[in-house]
């Protein structure tokens, strides 16, 4: 009865104070035992806080979907973040698709019409096994705490019932994972958070006559639904599911790390005593799975000479046709003044020729630039000015670094910073600090968004910092590991991992900067040391 009563109210009303200032409380509930009030409350939402607080693997906090620009803003972690109703994480959802139609063709004709609202979200893992992180696991109190939650609705400040009741699946969660599949969404258990609005912003999103619910009539609420139904389906199929993923490559490489599997035949061989047939049969094993492993070892490295290839002609291959789409044009237009024109104009078709020279001078260099990517037997480690491949590689980044607004600038300290090296090698290591740190300012809302290369020729060191949302400590130790990846299920994971295993081939080193005096900017900053172990 009691938590009854005082759910009229918002559980969540006191939460960010600090950011948000003091709640507003419309009312209070007490109960009071023999002129006493009881403590019921405090008590109980303090282990809910902790819960949130501490337990979740995803918050989402201050959350706001904005009606007129179709975009939700949030932050996760802490990290701000968007995502508009046009972006194929949404549209690409079912929940999303049979509503608004594909690619959201109904929102051409109509804006959602349930209006803007804010949001909070907190998600847990609820697996039973050691896989979980220490401080994520969840006792069978914190799971009982948690199950007697869901997502609850208010209406300026008072609750709507019966959404937020465990019995309820007012987002029809339950359902489409029995109906669709249930790896595209969170679990009702594993989910608590609340939906705000007011009866001002959502005048068409109506509460029926008993405040059981609302009204499904019209437009509104099914569209107020299905965007929060896709909006869960898009936490589960990214950060939920990146989170899933960085567990099962975390503990891989931990194996690998630790050596447990060489441990493991160790224990085979006491465990075996002075049975000689099994001890052979351990020792064949243990030859049979070093011969594997040294077998796969040569075929990566075989195939980190190439991996940067296909990076590169992805990424240089717009402008290339867009270049050659021009100079298409130039030799469609002499060819059709030749034929048309009984004199030529020598100064007009000089000026089309010199336009059509400079487009396949263009393509020629980017073409050039991708080739010395290619392994040779010929190529040889010779002494490279880094700010030379360092041009070459913003070439080929152009387009993209313009079209994303991102602002480039090298700074030199000292002498020209020199590596003895091949072409293909700082290539393959600029192309994916430039591919790293694009996708990730990609994903920020900041304005001045920033690459800044510091290249210290004193010390034969280089600096690569942008100012994206960083390295998060939990990620820190693994980001240089193979298939370990944060950028969601497109991400390979190799890139990182090829840039220091191909300097190391070198005798050089690339680290995440761990000194404030290697931090340019306050995003991620990477420390690339030119200079040989044996030179140090």
């Amino acid at each position: 009865m009691y938590r009854d009563i005082t759910r009229l109210q918002s559980i969540f009303s006191g939460r960010n104070q600090e950011k948000n200032g003091p709640p507003q409380k419309d009312f209070e509930v007490w109960i009071y035992r023999d002129n006493k009030v009881q403590e019921y409350q405090d008590q109980y939402l303090e282990k809910l806080n902790v819960l949130l607080d501490d337990r979740s693997v995803i918050r989402i906090e201050d959350g706001f979907f904005d009606a007129e620009k179709q975009q939700f803003t949030y932050e996760i972690n802490g990290t701000p973040e968007a995502i508009g109703l046009r972006d194929p994480m949404m549209t690409g959802s079912k929940v999303f698709r049979d509503w608004f139609e594909d690619a959201g063709k109904v929102l051409d004709e109509r804006n959602v019409e349930c209006g803007s609202f804010k949001f909070g979200v907190y998600v847990f893992d609820f697996d039973f096994s050691d896989k979980v992180p220490v401080k994520y696991r969840l006792d069978k109190l914190d799971k009982k705490i948690i199950r007697e939650h869901r997502i609850y609705l208010y209406r300026d400040g008072i609750r709507v019932y019966p959404y937020g009741e465990s019995h309820d699946d007012w987002l029809r969660i339950d359902a489409y994972r029995g109906t669709i599949a249930a790896g595209h969404f969170l679990s009702n258990d594993q989910v608590v958070g609340f939906v705000n609005i007011t009866q001002k912003g959502n005048p068409k999103l109506k509460d029926k006559t008993n405040r059981e619910g609302l009204i499904e009539e019209g437009n509104a609420t099914e569209d107020f639904i299905v965007l929060l139904q896709s909006f869960l389906a898009f936490i589960r199929k990214g950060p939920y599911a990146r989170y899933r993923q960085d567990i099962k490559v975390k503990k891989d490489y931990d194996i690998f790390r630790t050596e447990q599997v060489p441990k493991e035949f160790d224990k085979l061989r006491d465990a075996a005593g002075s049975d000689k047939k099994v001890q052979a049969l351990i020792t064949r094993v243990e030859k049979a799975y070093k011969a594997e492993r040294s077998y796969l070892t040569r075929r990566a490295e075989m195939t980190e000479e190439l991996a940067g290839v296909g990076l590169s002609v992805e990424t240089a291959s717009h402008d290339i046709m867009g270049i050659m789409s021009k100079v298409f044009v130039n030799i469609d237009g002499i060819i059709k003044d030749l034929m048309a024109a009984d004199e030529i104009d020598k100064e007009e078709l000089l000026k089309e020729l010199q336009s059509t020279r400079g487009g396949m001078s263009f393509i020629e260099a980017q073409l050039k630039d991708i080739q010395l990517l290619f392994t040779s037997s010929k190529q040889r480690r010779k002494k490279l000015r880094v700010k030379e491949i360092i041009d070459k590689v913003e070439r080929i980044y152009r387009r993209l670094l313009k079209k994303e607004s991102i602002t480039l600038s090298t700074k030199t300290i000292g002498s020209p910073l020199i590596a003895k090296s091949t072409d293909a090698v700082l290539l393959q290591l600029l192309l994916n600090l430039f591919d790293n740190s694009v996708y990730w300012l990609k994903q920020t809302t900041i304005s001045d968004k920033s690459i800044e290369i510091l290249l210290d020729g004193r010390k034969g060191q280089m600096i690569f910092s942008d100012n994206g949302p960083g390295v998060h400590k939990d990620d820190a130790p693994y980001i240089f590991e193979p298939f370990y990846s944060d950028k969601g299920e497109d991400g390979r994971g190799l890139g990182l991992y090829i840039a220091r295993q191909l300097l190391e081939r070198n005798e050089y080193s690339i680290e995440l900067a761990e000194l404030k005096a290697d931090t340019i900017l306050p995003g991620a900053n990477f420390v690339v040391n030119f200079v040989g172990e044996d030179k140090q």
